[in-house]
């Protein structure tokens, strides 16, 4: 069997006036994430996981964050376009687990919603899906809820 591991980081700034997506969910609250495209920090990092698995760079390289039709992306359909990449190399998904870090709001009652998207858009089971929320802590940036971020790690079997 043959199998690749790669993992995931982004990190984006709170802002008022944005939704606050994670996961390919609208969560309540009182700000979102700024960033080019929808700026799910989340669904940024299990990309970049993906394609690091297979040493096919980084989301920037295919999505460049100065590129105007990238501009409010949906990042679920960027997601798409990734798992599309590792499938047509004959690759798939044996699982994803990730983590996000978040002072507010408080994600466990979104997890579960979360997994079941990100799913959806990959084509595979929610259980292949681990996601945790855990705080900073209020130390730092994201302590001081300043931004979130968020980490991923995918397997990918062949």
């Amino acid at each position: 069997m043959n199998i690749r591991i790669g993992n995931g980081y982004d990190i984006h700034r709170l802002t008022t006036g944005r939704k606050l997506i994670l996961g390919g969910v609208e969560i309540p609250h009182t700000q979102g994430l700024l960033g080019h495209s929808d700026a799910d920090a989340l669904t940024h990092a299990i990309m970049d996981a993906l394609l690091g698995a297979l040493s096919l760079g980084d989301i920037g390289l295919y999505f460049p964050p100065d590129d105007p039709q990238w501009a409010g992306a949906d990042s679920q359909q960027l997601l798409a376009q990734v798992h599309q990449l590792v499938r047509d190399r004959g690759w798939h998904i044996s699982n994803i687990d990730s983590v996000v870090i978040a002072e507010q709001p408080k994600l466990k009652p979104h997890i579960r919603t979360m997994c079941d998207r990100l799913a959806k858009t990959l084509a595979i089971e929610p259980d292949q899906i681990g996601i945790k929320a855990t705080t900073h802590e209020k130390l730092g940036p994201l302590g001081r809820e300043e931004g979130i971020a968020a980490y991923a790690v995918a397997l990918l079997q062949k």
